[in-house]
């Protein structure tokens, strides 16, 4: 967000002003003149390299008053060997901090401080944090390494999150570290938490949008972490609090010790935190979420470690589409499995009414809710919990005369209708479908007030939250005001819910004419097709039969006995008798090769997938391990390009692509050094068919300089048996790998195609669903 953005959202004239709750969201929490007293700040003009203004404290802190430091440069601190490290630090800087560890030469008893420096609102700061004075263990790169590919393989948002909370704990040692998610509302929820086991859990916490005002969210999204090692500190001025020429104190947006806000510390005083630590998460430059770690004790946690979690948290940033696509595809999933035997429970069932309530799964397992209910023929029918049939029949008779649509959807039924009020302990969120508006006949999932749902896991005490007729925040003042926000509200119905339910409409309504007939037909079309199919397998494992048994078997003889000719009459031969017989048991091993390569072509359309969760980076290193010596025999160098996504289909199958395509790479190149690249395709990289949307497909790209392929051969590459070269030529080859591997690549849901120019080398894709 932009620095004008910021300013939107604050008011300056606050400056110097008590801040309370009436005005604490317009306060100017960037300018605030103010620092925490642990380090101390030098902040340096960009072109005289001069002091402008230096924080109150440097008096206790180097034995130098701020007022003798003002138009003073580095060197009165500095040995001349340090300020020279320093000046080549100044050329590159910008708004990411740099770090230097060094003893301060020219002041008395050359204290060890970290410098940290950054360049913004032009000026060069300085600011100077002591050593940790806490015993966090040291950082274990091996733990690490494991949380991080933890991290890479969790299935779900939550999973990920909890990991996290777990090493920022492990690293930094604090008491509690929590994650909150931001709904679309703003309102935050805790999702994960690592605690101390005498501590009491805030999983499940919730807090309304106004507890983090705007502009601290304009400056969470540009400035990741936020650190207050004692929450009880006095607040040190900065002198002069504005500097000469200046209309306002500078800019601390990059701030290390920028003072906040005082009402954020007393919400940090009623939580009975005294240190904290917050790392942003930002997905899309939206600020998606927060890690935040609470003590309850002061708490000086290293500047390198309180990096490495700000690291941990962009990469938790990065992984938050993939987790919560993984999340929807789950979902969606589940949706679908228990829509298909809920289509066919229908189907069978004599009375279609049976088949949506009286087996599992029902109309209640296909949906996130709390209860169901079928309102057919003048009958009403219960699943889970819902409102009382006679209050159904009312919902029904509004939605006959409210909604004209075939679909209605609400996550606050008493906001439209007040008579819902009376329901909303199990239906403040309804989702239903008319089967006949007319005749009153609806299918319905109810969804309860999210209070019904929702536990306050933060302390239960009644914190004091006036002081002189003020209130203050509190965790309870601040549950109380997110209760006032979702008080008959349900949690919403997503896109992909409503879809469901949409087609759960189709299959059903008016089962007894068209769709019913429409829906038999194509009953009886797949059972036609089914039988053909099967007709046809026999047929095909018939032909693998004589193909693998009768034809190779008088192969496999003509191939011995030429052999055997050669071993015992090559002596009594011309060499023109000698070369016929040579050139008929290469004939032979070739013909061999050729049905072996038809017979894997054929199975490979044939055999079921086994369809799991595949991890690209285990499945491609077990293919490198396989062809290691042929890399090394052929003096090739394979690249990955950055860490390969998980995806989900045969994992047998793509490495089989991978296999060919490598070993094509091998054969086709006539350069003494061959290289090899594999990676994740840029985004907008689409196949002949379409394939390659981001949002169902990943595309991996396997690129080689080797001999390239002329554009009007790209197709012909993929018919079996189809060579551009001679046999003798690039280590001969059956010339099927190319169709079997295209072939694997279909059947898992995508294609492969390639990009190549004569004498350029190629770069081969396949897209491979995300879900499959």
């Amino acid at each position: 967000m932009a620095q004008s953005a910021l300013k939107n959202f604050t008011d300056e004239s606050l400056l110097g002003q008590p801040i309370t709750l009436n005005n604490c969201d317009r306060e100017p929490i960037h300018i605030p003149g103010l620092i925490q007293p642990y380090g101390f700040l030098l902040c340096l003009d960009e072109q005289s390299r001069r002091v402008v203004q230096a924080s109150a404290n440097t008096l206790t802190l180097l034995g130098m008053a701020a007022e003798t430091l003002i138009g003073a440069g580095l060197g009165t601190l500095l040995e001349p060997e340090q300020l020279l490290e320093v000046e080549r630090v100044w050329a590159k800087l910008g708004t990411d901090a740099r770090l230097l560890g060094i003893h301060l030469g020219r002041v008395t008893g050359q204290p060890a401080y970290k410098l940290i420096l950054h360049r913004y609102d032009g000026l060069l700061w300085v600011e100077g944090e002591p050593l940790s004075e806490t015993s966090v263990s040291a950082l274990d790169l091996p733990a690490l390494n494991v949380s991080l590919g933890r991290l890479l393989t969790a299935e779900s948002v939550l999973e990920c999150c909890q990991v996290t909370a777990e090493q920022v704990r492990t690293i930094t040692g604090f008491d509690r570290v929590a994650i909150y998610r931001f709904a679309p509302d703003d309102s935050g929820e805790v999702i994960a938490e690592d605690v101390r086991e005498d501590l009491p859990p805030w999983l499940g916490m919730h807090y309304p949008a106004t507890d983090i005002p705007k502009q601290a969210r304009a400056m969470y999204l540009k400035n990741w972490l936020r650190f207050i090692p004692n929450a009880h500190y006095a607040p040190v001025p900065l002198v002069p609090t504005v500097a000469p020429g200046a209309s306002r104190p500078p800019d601390m947006t990059y701030s290390v010790l920028r003072s906040v806000s005082p009402i954020h510390l007393e919400y940090l005083h009623n939580l009975g935190s005294e240190a904290t630590m917050t790392i942003s998460l930002i997905q899309e430059g939206r600020l998606w979420g927060m890690v935040t770690c609470h003590h309850q004790s002061p708490r000086l946690v290293s500047y390198e470690l309180r990096d490495l979690c700000q690291f941990l948290g962009k990469t938790v940033s990065a992984l938050l589409k993939t987790k919560e696509l993984q999340d929807e595809q789950a979902y969606r999933l589940r949706i679908r499995e228990a829509q298909v035997g809920l289509f066919d429970l229908v189907s069978t069932q004599a009375n279609f009414m049976d088949g949506l309530h009286r087996f599992t799964p029902s109309l209640l397992d296909v949906l996130d809710c709390g209860g169901a209910a079928i309102v057919f023929d003048g009958e009403v029918i219960t699943l889970g919990h819902t409102p009382k049939p006679r209050q159904i029949e009312e919902i029904v008779e509004w939605l006959r005369a409210n909604n004209p649509h075939d679909v209605f959807v609400t996550d606050s039924y008493a906001q439209l209708n007040p008579d819902g009020k009376a329901i909303r302990t199990t239906a403040s969120g309804i989702l239903a479908v008319a089967l006949a508006r007319e005749a009153g006949d609806y299918i319905l999932w109810f969804r309860p007030e999210q209070l019904q749902t929702v536990t306050w896991a933060g302390r239960h005490e009644k914190n004091q939250t006036t002081a002189d007729g003020q209130i203050f925040l509190s965790p309870r003042q601040s549950f109380e005001a997110w209760k006032q926000t979702v008080e008959e509200t349900s949690a919403p119905w997503l896109p992909l819910e409503v879809e469901a339910a949409k087609e759960i409409r189709l299959h059903i309504s008016d089962i007894r004419l068209k769709v019913f007939n429409e829906l038999q037909a194509k009953a009886l079309s797949l059972t036609r097709l089914n039988a053909e199919l099967e007709r046809s397998n026999d047929e095909l494992d018939s032909f693998a039969y004589v193909a693998s048994h009768d034809l190779k078997e008088p192969l496999r003889g003509i191939h011995n006995y030429s052999l055997f000719l050669l071993e015992d009459y090559a002596d009594k031969l011309d060499d023109e008798g000698v070369s016929k017989l040579r050139t008929l048991v290469r004939l032979s091993q070739r013909m061999e090769a050729l049905i072996e390569s038809l017979l894997q072509l054929s199975r490979v359309g044939r055999v079921e997938l086994v369809v799991e969760a595949v991890n690209l980076n285990d499945a491609l290193t077990d293919i490198l391990d396989l062809l290691h010596p042929r890399f090394e025999q052929t003096r090739t160098t394979v690249t990955v390009a950055g860490p390969l996504p998980t995806v989900r289909g045969s994992r047998t199958s793509i490495q089989e692509v991978f296999n060919n395509l490598l070993t094509n790479s091998l054969r086709y190149n006539n350069h003494a050094e061959k290289r090899v690249t594999i990676g994740v395709a840029s985004p907008e990289i689409r196949g002949p068919k379409g394939t390659g949307n981001p949002a169902d497909f990943v595309v991996i790209y396997v690129q080689d300089n080797g001999i390239g392929i002329d554009p009007k051969h790209h197709e012909n590459i993929f018919k079996i048996f189809k060579r551009l070269h001679a046999q003798d030529k690039y280590g001969g080859g059956t010339g099927a790998g190319l169709a079997i591997a295209r072939k694997m690549a279909e059947k898992n849901g995508g294609e492969l195609w390639v990009d190549s120019t004569l004498g350029h080398g190629a770069t081969f894709y396949f897209s491979i669903p995300i879900s499959l």
